[in-house]
């Protein structure tokens, strides 16, 4: 079996696994939609169905409603209805129930989403429970009932009261949610977001995990996500001020899911409420169902009974004190697992932005939301995990993990090249160093791992450095806190974002200021966006495209233009086979650098035959150069210098190749048209392909040579990856370093506009050749020439490629071209383009269909998928 054979049944088995697990989930996500899988009834309860809520309106769809109704039916017997939390059901008053007399009438749903009645239903909010309960009452004829409310139970409690007051004799919270601002963060939007993230994962879980409906099992579900997700609980600040009637406020002192501060606040809010505070943590119902049941069934009975206290009752004293603001300096540090949850959100927050969720733990400290060390405990657990997880990975993937998804998508091997380079120059110092250069940790932890630094010694220094760094950062952001919160507060998401944006520019710009390489880098990145040759094709393209796009409205056609060149599929829009166009030019071997094709299915040794051929015509066996015979923009293409480089690369092959002579001299390109039927065409384009050179110093590195050329800067990256193993390297006085070998602009060549060196002689070679390729019209040859002089001769040159449609009139990327220059001249390109493809397809060629144009586009990103792979 061949190496390429093997390798490629080891990469395919893990897809065969994904393939398998993606039907499985597929087929479990289709089998759970449509087998809702409403549980059934328990003994003893009953069921009814209702109308669906969707916000404020009722639906025409039934909604099944499962409770318990046990006590005295008797007409004007007390109804006590109990409302369960989220996760819950109404079983989680069987406690409580059974200590209860029975001349009160018990009731007790399961809420829609939860225990036994309808799993799904549009919405899951508090609001859509109050209404959906009030249906029930009005179901079972009772007017009025006494409300005791468990956890999240508390907000539909509260969300009944305020939409039909008249409906609630009395309100009893047990360890439940209320005012939004002890929840969590303390704020709406941040609260939200994280609910939002949490139903998010469960839903993405439910998709990804083949579990056939075990997932409406289980206990941290969709619908328990939903349901925070759902509700509004800014609002019920607002329900509590409302509310006129008895209220009872029980809590325990160690509640670590909603903070006892949460019922002072909603005793301070509603002055008639009566608040009592147990030595219990939130789980009252199952661990003090006694006293939970005497006090609910005392308060019930006042209540019933006008013995209650009412808004109207409460002292002039407390009205004040519930008339005042709420304070948010009076918000208290988490404790319990809500601390613990707390930290676990800041340590996976490192995860995705170690700075960030450093700077977001600060401001929880300024609110006091947190104390100060378990926020830098959290962070520091996080950014050493995280990191040192890193260094392991680098450590036992190894480097070629690099060039595979996912991790390149995160981490190049120009960052870990240059990472490892910095490693071995400046040793252990480089872990502190790079606390300080956002960018560079991720490559620098993982380069550790790859060179196999010692494992205690990188694990030591870099818990040093990640003790003195975060909890600066943690004070820092804690010392601006206040001022932050305050415009939090009076300018909510404009703030955020202003923070946002402060905070990328103090981790881009300000500490890179205080560095050599930082400042470079930063004069690299403006000249980046300053200078429209080095500019994105996202940034570049679009006038252009929208131009094409016009003109192929005008001729009536989004495909006309393939037909510029007959001879070449799609008219060389994308994915021509360069080793095709070189035998159709037919050019002699003077005029055409030689090659050999090397299909990805030859062995090995089949492989080294074909270059063995080659090399035999050719003066010197090396260099040689080995492309890829699809590609565009010096995608995969090598220079091969000796047998050990062959080799290599031959073994590695696995889309089809060339093998061909490498040509020496000065490069260009030359952008040549003719209409169909003239003889002459014309030269539209020249470019000067200049290949730029270091000259050292006796004193600076590469690497510092790169970062101080005046253009070198702004492709700096580019360069370290073509010389990451000699950025370390000090360049003798006089001594010159060519940076590129190959005349691409995106990997370093500089374009200069050479439409000076057209002459006739020139023109007239150009005519030739373009006559000896019958069908084409339209594109660009690159080649290299003995000398200038020869190649304006016509003369003295060596074609390597000839390009099609979207190949581009190259001197537009000269330094001096303006920007609209450019644009003028690719859409004079175009338009050229459609004419000659007009006058193509008068003469009977076809252009082809937009199923064969996406068919070669698909096929071209197979093969640069495999170029990158």
């Amino acid at each position: 079996m061949s190496g390429s054979a093997s390798r490629g049944r080891r990469r395919r088995w893990p897809w065969a696994l994904l393939a398998l697990w993606a039907a499985l989930a597929v087929a479990s996500n289709l089998w759970w939609w449509t087998h809702p899988g409403d549980p059934e009834p328990r003994p003893g309860d009953e069921r009814v169905e209702l109308l669906v809520v969707e916000g404020e309106a009722l639906g025409d769809e039934p909604v099944s409603f499962n409770y318990r109704d046990r006590g005295s039916r008797e007409p004007g017997a007390p109804a006590l209805v109990l409302l369960h939390g989220s996760p819950g059901s109404l079983t989680d008053f069987d406690r409580l129930a059974e200590r209860l007399p029975d001349d009160l009438r018990l009731l007790a749903p399961d809420l829609p989403g939860f225990g036994r009645s309808q799993r799904r239903v549009p919405d899951y909010s508090a609001r859509a429970h109050a209404r959906y309960v009030e249906q029930w009452l009005d179901g079972l004829g009772i007017p009025r009932a006494h409300l005791v409310a468990f956890s999240m139970g508390g907000a539909v409690a509260l969300e009944l009261a305020d939409r039909a007051p008249e409906r609630v004799a009395s309100i009893h919270l047990v360890a439940a949610l209320g005012v939004e601002e002890l929840e969590l963060f303390g704020r709406h939007d941040l609260n939200h977001l994280l609910h939002r993230a949490q139903t998010l994962f469960l839903q993405t879980l439910t998709l990804v995990i083949p579990h056939f409906g075990g997932a409406d099992r289980w206990v941290l579900g969709t619908t328990y996500a939903r349901n925070f997700q759902d509700t509004d609980q800014s609002r019920l600040r607002g329900c509590l001020e409302r509310w006129d009637g008895p209220l009872a406020v029980l809590h325990g002192e160690r509640d670590f899911l909603v903070p006892v501060e949460a019922a002072r606040e909603h005793a301070r809010v509603a002055p008639q409420a009566e608040l009592v505070e147990l030595d219990a943590s939130h789980f009252l119902l199952w661990t003090r169902p006694e006293e939970v049941a005497e006090l609910a069934l005392d308060f019930a009975r006042r209540a019933e009974a006008g013995e209650a206290a009412t808004r109207a009752d409460a002292s002039p004293e407390r009205a004040a004190l519930a008339a005042r603001p709420y304070d948010p300096t009076d918000l208290p540090p988490a404790a319990g697992p809500l601390l613990l949850l707390l930290m676990v959100i800041l340590a996976l927050g490192t995860l995705v932005s170690e700075d960030l969720a450093t700077i977001a733990a600060g401001l929880m400290v300024a609110q006091g939301r947190l104390e100060f060390l378990p926020a830098t405990v959290a962070c520091c657990a996080g950014v050493y995990i995280g990191d040192m997880g890193l260094f392991l990975a680098g450590r036992w993937l190894g480097r070629p993990v690099v060039a595979r998804r996912p991790l390149r998508w995160f981490l190049s091997e120009e960052a870990l090249e240059r990472a490892s380079a910095w490693l071995r120059r400046r040793g252990i110092q480089t872990i502190f160093l790079s606390r300080l250069l956002p960018g560079l940790r991720l490559p620098t932890y993982f380069a550790a791992g790859v060179l196999r630094t010692r494992f205690l010694h990188f694990a030591g220094y870099f818990l040093v450095a990640v003790l003195v760094w975060t909890p600066l950062l943690v004070l820092f952001a804690a010392w601006l806190g206040s001022e932050a919160i305050e415009l939090f507060e009076r300018w909510g998401a404009v703030a955020l974002i202003g923070l946002l944006v402060a905070i990328l520019l103090v981790e881009r710009v300000l500490i890179r200021l205080f560095t050599f390489r930082g400042r470079r880098a930063l004069r690299g990145a403006w000249m980046r966006w300053t200078r429209w040759e080095f500019w994105p094709p996202w940034l570049f393209y679009p006038p252009l495209v929208l131009y094409v796009g016009w003109l192929a409205l005008k001729h009536r056609s989004f495909t006309l233009v393939t037909a510029v060149n007959p001879a070449i599929p799609t008219g060389g829009f994308i994915g021509e086979s360069k080793s095709a166009i070189l035998t159709a030019l037919d050019a002699p071997n003077e005029l055409a650098a030689r090659f050999r094709s090397i299909p990805a299915t030859a062995t090995t040794e089949e492989r080294r035959r074909l270059v063995r051929e080659l090399q035999a015509e050719l003066d010197a066996p090396y260099p040689i150069v080995l492309k890829p015979d699809v590609g565009q923009r010096g995608s995969g293409v090598r220079i091969l210098r000796d047998e050990a480089q062959l080799e290599a690369a031959l073994a590695e092959l696995e889309v089809d190749h060339l093998a061909q002579e490498f040509a020496p001299g000065p490069e260009y390109g030359v952008f040549h048209l003719r209409f169909p039927g003239q003889v002459r065409g014309r030269i539209f384009s020249i470019t000067s392909k200049r290949f730029p050179e270091l000259v050292g110093d006796g004193t600076s590195t590469v690497e510092e040579l790169i970062l101080r050329d005046p253009r070198a800067v702004a492709i700096a990256r580019t360069y370290f990856a073509l010389h990451a193993g000699r950025l370390d390297e000090v360049l003798a006085s006089g001594e010159r370093l060519q940076l590129v070998e190959l005349g691409t602009h995106c990997r370093g060549a500089i374009f200069e506009d050479a439409r000076e060196l057209a002459t006739p002689e020139l023109e007239r070679a150009f005519d030739e050749l373009g006559r000896r390729f019958e069908g084409f019209y339209f594109g660009r040859y690159d080649l290299r020439a003995e000398s200038p002089e020869a190649f304006r001769a016509g003369r003295g040159f060596k074609i390597i490629e000839l390009n099609g449609l979207t190949s581009e009139a190259t001197h537009i990327y000269d330094a001096r071209t303006p920007l609209l220059e450019a644009w003028r001249t690719l859409g004079e390109q175009w338009r050229l383009a459609f004419e000659i493809s007009a006058a193509n397809r008068a003469r009977g060629a076809r252009p082809s269909s937009l199923r064969e144009v996406l068919g070669e586009l698909l096929g071209y990103r197979r093969v640069q998928r495999s170029h990158r792979n």
